[in-house]
């Protein structure tokens, strides 16, 4: 019987990167949330794909990590559609470019941009015998991260559809500026506009 030490492990910070890291690049152990409302539902893990195994069950889409909810939102339309991997691809490249552009974990601008993307107020219609009347109501925290996502795909298909910048560019840039609250964004500015036209309706 050998009574040679066992090799150490390779620790989670090199440069070969852990199986417990998100892309086995980034650490998702230290992500911080700003928003609490909707913490619980803003979920992150290092696995990227489930194979679907939260599918057909209510409410179990917030146990999924926001990553893959991202990359599900990015394969509903255009090229991408029913391109799990392509979509894949598609975050894993934004990641890389954040990652070159700023200082903070891609995984970190993530979180950031899906909170500064999520809209407190929206309007409903009110039928009062055959007149229908806008009434703005709160929205539920679920929804918030729902309606985020959905905004910053559609940000990132408008940006990249019939242009020469790229889908993973435009992720790229959509999030790090949704982060930094530029209204100049598309999810960030849809977010303004429906919490506008709910102040209206008030």
């Amino acid at each position: 019987m050998s009574s040679e030490a066992p090799e150490p492990e390779t620790p989670a910070g090199s440069e070969e990167g852990s199986a417990a890291d998100l892309f086995g690049k980034w650490d998702v152990s230290e992500v911080s949330y700003s928003d609490p409302s909707t913490r619980r539902y803003i979920n992150v893990t290092p696995i990227a794909h489930t194979m679907g195994r939260h599918a057909n069950k209510q409410f179990k889409k917030s146990e999924l990590s926001v990553v893959e909810r991202l990359a599900n939102r990015l394969m509903q339309s255009g090229e991408n559609t029913g391109k799990k991997q392509q979509s894949l691809k598609i975050v894993r490249e934004a990641f890389d470019e954040i990652d070159e552009r700023v200082e903070e974990s891609p995984v970190q601008i993530l979180v950031e941009a899906v909170e500064n993307a999520a809209p407190r107020e929206e309007t409903v219609r009110l039928k009062y015998g055959g007149i229908s009347v806008p009434k703005a109501v709160d929205v539920a925290p679920q929804r918030r991260v729902d309606q985020a996502l959905k905004f910053i795909a559609e940000g990132v298909q408008s940006a990249s559809f019939k242009s020469k910048t790229s889908a993973s560019e435009a992720l790229a840039d959509e999030l790090v500026r949704a982060a930094e609250y530029d209204v100049q964004t598309y999810s960030v500015g849809q977010k303004e506009e429906m919490e506008r036209v709910a102040a209206a309706a008030r």
